[in-house]
């Protein structure tokens, strides 16, 4: 991934921890995966496979952050490599936010299931924006991996729709409640767990803005689409 060093071992090192972060990745991947089959089959067993694998992608950042922070100390990186070392403890941080959300998904589907209503209510309709939202994340990884700047402005446009799904899910859940007090307590679990998909998006947007900034060397975060496109001229 990142460009030829003078300094072999250092290049070596360079790759190694790209390489974890990609690993990290795909753990995640699986997590989100599986989180979203556990809510279409409402399944309890792989919600808790689920909880389970979240001590894995703890540990790995932890790992990740450890062998960052001795690189940084032992070489002293300056420009683009600083940018990249910088870039995957916050892509890190991001990838460890998703387990977190993947996690709250394992929750609130036990939750649901526990609740004996889980088939009267519309979480086959979370489908789409879980799809997604994990599209997204692979997209983020896949795009972190090239350092593309051009799918990276993709995953920033393509987060809005997302965005769109969560807010029409909202609205139908809110006609569900209104209709039915019965399913106030469940629906607002399957609230939850739709922010907690939207969430995902989000995260691999974040990952996307850091791309931009290992290759462009400017911040993009908090900015519009045209600002964006406008340093990547």
């Amino acid at each position: 991934m990142p460009e030829k060093h003078l300094s072999t071992q250092f290049d070596s090192e360079l790759s190694a921890v790209s390489t974890r972060v990609m690993e990290m990745g795909g753990l995640v991947e699986s997590q989100i995966q599986q989180a979203i089959y556990a809510l279409s089959q409402f399944s309890v067993e792989v919600a808790n496979v689920v909880s389970a694998t979240e001590s894995r992608v703890n540990a790995m950042e932890v790992d990740i952050d450890r062998e960052l922070s001795s690189i940084i100390a032992r070489r002293q990186p300056t420009a683009r490599d600083l940018r990249l070392l910088i870039a995957i403890s916050k892509i890190t941080a991001n990838l460890e936010r998703v387990g977190d959300e993947a996690e709250k998904i394992a929750r609130m589907v036990r939750a649901i299931i526990k609740s004996g209503a889980p088939r009267s209510l519309p979480a086959h309709e979370l489908r789409v924006a879980s799809d997604l939202a994990a599209g997204l994340l692979r997209k983020a990884l896949d795009a972190f991996a090239r350092l593309d700047t051009a799918a990276a402005v993709a995953i920033l446009k393509e987060d809005d729709l997302i965005d769109q799904e969560f807010n029409g899910f909202v609205r139908k859940l809110v006609t569900y409640m209104m209709e039915d007090p019965r399913t106030i307590s469940p629906s607002l679990d399957l609230l939850f767990l739709a922010k907690a998909i939207e969430r995902i998006g989000d995260h691999a947007k974040n990952i996307a803005e850091f791309i931009i900034y290992v290759v462009k060397g400017a911040d993009v975060r908090h900015t519009s689409m045209e600002q964006i496109e406008s340093v990547l001229k």
